[in-house]
């Protein structure tokens, strides 16, 4: 009688079937990267964390320990005063309204630039003529620098500024404003001239989202009747939600941190109503050599923008991170 021998089980299959009588164990996942990856990635990101944490970490550890002392910048600081210089800062009207003018910029910032981005990245995205000349001229403010585009502005808004001059040869007399010294108007003026200088970036980011959109969903949706607006309501603006987000995210942190226009305007000063908490840290931190009060409001400002940041990738961004390919690499 000729005996039968069991074929071999492969990984992973029960053994009982080829009669062993017992389950063989599975051979062990290998998981994460191997050494050599890892020293690749190392070798390729060190110098860049190398030059991060010297410009970005220890400038940040350095100004929440000064922001311990009266320190008017030369020298070492002796003299510690604990928290004092944060709660004077929470206690400063001033202060206060600054954080209240940042979050008016952060709200009417996403409130005005956002849909109207959007519609001019809605109109010039279809086949029009001179599309890319419309493109060009939203674009430009974005490139002039901050200084540039202040420096020409104030010379532009005061009383006997050219602005004034125009709106009186319209026969406007009754909308001249001191623009500039007005605390009643002086933060619309800021908003339009952050709008003007930012549309044409959101702008450019919507146009690229749009691009990632196939053209066969709106070429089905015309089929079945759509009119363009419908096409766009109904399929363009929901696909381009992760752009829209983005860009909300990058409106607020620089709506929070926004410096060069206020200051270079009329020096962000409080009689001036358009102070932001920056341009209050370069006034008591630079101007009046008080530069641990101006490391104590640096490190507020850090704590704050570092809040909302976090708050808001956890609440609106998660979304957009959870299939990250990154996730759980290392």
């Amino acid at each position: 009688m000729t005996a039968v021998i069991p074929s071999e089980a492969t990984p992973g299959t029960d053994d009982r079937a080829a009669g062993s009588g017992r389950r063989r164990p599975r051979a062990p996942r290998r998981s994460g990267l191997s050494f050599r990856t890892r020293g690749e990635i190392a070798l390729f990101t060190g110098p860049a964390l190398i030059v991060y944490i010297g410009f970005v970490f220890v400038p940040i550890a350095l100004a929440a320990y000064y922001g311990f002392f009266t320190w008017n910048g030369v020298g070492a600081p002796t003299k510690f005063v604990g928290a004092d210089n944060y709660i004077r800062a929470f206690t400063d009207p001033n202060f206060l309204k600054a954080i209240q003018h940042n979050a008016f910029y952060v709200i009417a910032s996403l409130v005005v630039q956002g849909p109207l981005a959007l519609l001019v990245a809605l109109l010039i995205n279809r086949r029009i003529r001179l599309r890319g000349m419309f493109r060009l001229l939203l674009f430009a403010p974005y490139v002039l620098s901050e200084a540039v585009a202040g420096v020409a502005w104030r010379l532009l808004l005061p009383p006997g500024g050219a602005i004034n001059a125009i709106l009186g040869g319209l026969g406007l007399d009754s909308w001249k404003h001191d623009w500039l010294g007005d605390p009643s108007v002086t933060n619309w003026t800021v908003l339009v001239l952050i709008s003007w200088k930012y549309l044409g970036f959101a702008v450019v980011l919507f146009l690229a989202g749009m691009q990632s959109i196939p053209d066969e969903l709106s070429e089905a949706a015309s089929i079945d009747g759509a009119g363009y607006w419908q096409t766009q309501l109904r399929i363009t603006i929901p696909l381009l939600g992760p752009t829209i987000r983005i860009w909300a995210f990058l409106s607020i942190i620089g709506s929070m941190q926004l410096f060069d226009l206020p200051y270079i305007l009329n020096g962000g000063r409080p009689a001036t109503g358009n102070q932001t908490m920056a341009t209050y840290m370069m006034l008591y931190g630079q101007e009046r050599h008080m530069y641990g009060f101006g490391s104590a409001v640096a490190v507020i400002l850090f704590v704050l923008s570092l809040a909302v940041a976090l708050v808001y990738q956890r609440l609106v961004l998660r979304r957009d991170t959870e299939g990250a390919l990154t996730r759980g690499v290392f």
